[in-house]
């Protein structure tokens, strides 16, 4: 636990921050990266963080364009729209989404066959990597 002092001169404390997300796997994203051999702890803790606030804030603006629409679900446009709105994140992410002709439809249900490849319409984190290099 930490203290520190407010402007009246008055301590006081703040409880540590614990990501959600595990740091194992975001080392484990980053070394996908052939040119990172090495993780500092410290680093990926900050990485961890920020990749957190980054979905945060992405969750949040999708949230807005969902209300705006007045519709109950996010759907892959309702993403789209909100990292349109946000240049900064407009420059970086926009080429890296799926364009609505990749994303495979849901299989009916009682297929039969069941294989492990994952959530409908999601790729391996390899390819997004691939993509934007």
């Amino acid at each position: 636990m930490t203290t520190e002092h407010d402007e009246d001169g008055g301590a006081t404390t703040e409880e540590p921050h614990h990501p959600s997300l595990p740091i194992s796997r975001i080392k484990r994203i980053m070394k996908l990266d052939k040119d990172i051999n090495k993780v500092n702890s410290e680093a990926a803790f900050l990485i961890t963080c920020s990749t957190e606030l980054f979905l945060q804030f992405l969750a949040e603006r999708s949230a807005q364009v969902v209300l705006e629409r007045k519709k109950k679900t996010i759907k892959l446009d309702h993403f789209r729209v909100a990292v349109k709105q946000h240049q900064p994140t407009n420059d970086f992410l926009l080429d890296c989404l799926p364009n609505n002709s990749e994303v495979v439809p849901k299989e009916s249900r009682g297929s039969g066959s069941k294989k492990d490849v994952g959530a409908s319409g999601s790729k391996k984190i390899e390819a997004f990597f691939n993509k934007c290099s």
